[in-house]
């Protein structure tokens, strides 16, 4: 039996036939046009996906809502603008004018968390008593502590619940009156209520 060889013409033959089918294979991809017709039903599905969707919620589930809402008794709901708090010389007056204390950046973990959530706020206590500035600066290290306990016994879920920042003013008007010995604080007001 013999070998071919390199210098062997039949050898050399079949590898010429096999470079000559390359050329013809790589060019048959070219000559059937794959380039932009391929990509044109992503590019039409593309734009289409946007525009049917938007059709959809406005057309269809909005008039449902709506449809349902109104069903309901539900009048929609129209947000006023926060008032602004109006300051005295001292800028530790109230939204009404009357005397206050300002409580700024408390920081505290929040109950069931292990450390992980936290509550920073800020907010204006309005008092029963025109002296409420005096008094809390005098017992102030007593009044920090009161709401430390009072923020830090919240759980995230107590400040999901609807009306959260309601039950939280009521239970630091009542904390701050009780650590006073009398009815001092009237009303709390947030500027700064923020969860992390």
């Amino acid at each position: 039996m013999s070998t071919p060889s390199k210098a062997d013409p039949a050898a050399k033959g079949g590898a010429k036939s096999d470079g000559a089918e390359a050329p013809a294979a790589a060019a048959a991809p070219a000559a059937s046009g794959g380039g932009a017709k391929s990509w044109m039903p992503v590019i039409a599905a593309l734009i289409l996906a946007p525009v049917a969707t938007w059709a959809t919620i406005e057309f269809v589930l909005v008039p449902r809502l709506q449809k349902k809402m109104a069903a309901a008794g539900a009048q929609p709901v129209e947000h006023a603008p926060a008032p602004v708090p109006v300051k005295g010389k001292d800028g530790k007056e109230a939204k009404d004018g009357g005397p206050s204390y300002e409580f700024q950046n408390v920081v505290v973990n929040l109950a069931g968390t292990m450390g992980t959530r936290y509550l920073k706020t800020s907010f204006i206590v309005t008092g029963a008593d025109a002296n409420i500035k005096a008094i809390f600066d005098g017992a102030k290290p007593k009044l920090t502590d009161v709401t430390l306990n009072v923020l830090s016994s919240l759980t995230l879920a107590d400040l999901e619940e609807p009306g959260a920042k309601n039950i939280i003013r009521e239970k630091l008007v009542s904390a701050y009156n009780q650590a006073v010995g009398r009815r001092v604080a009237d009303q709390v007001y947030f500027s700064d209520f923020v969860i992390q």
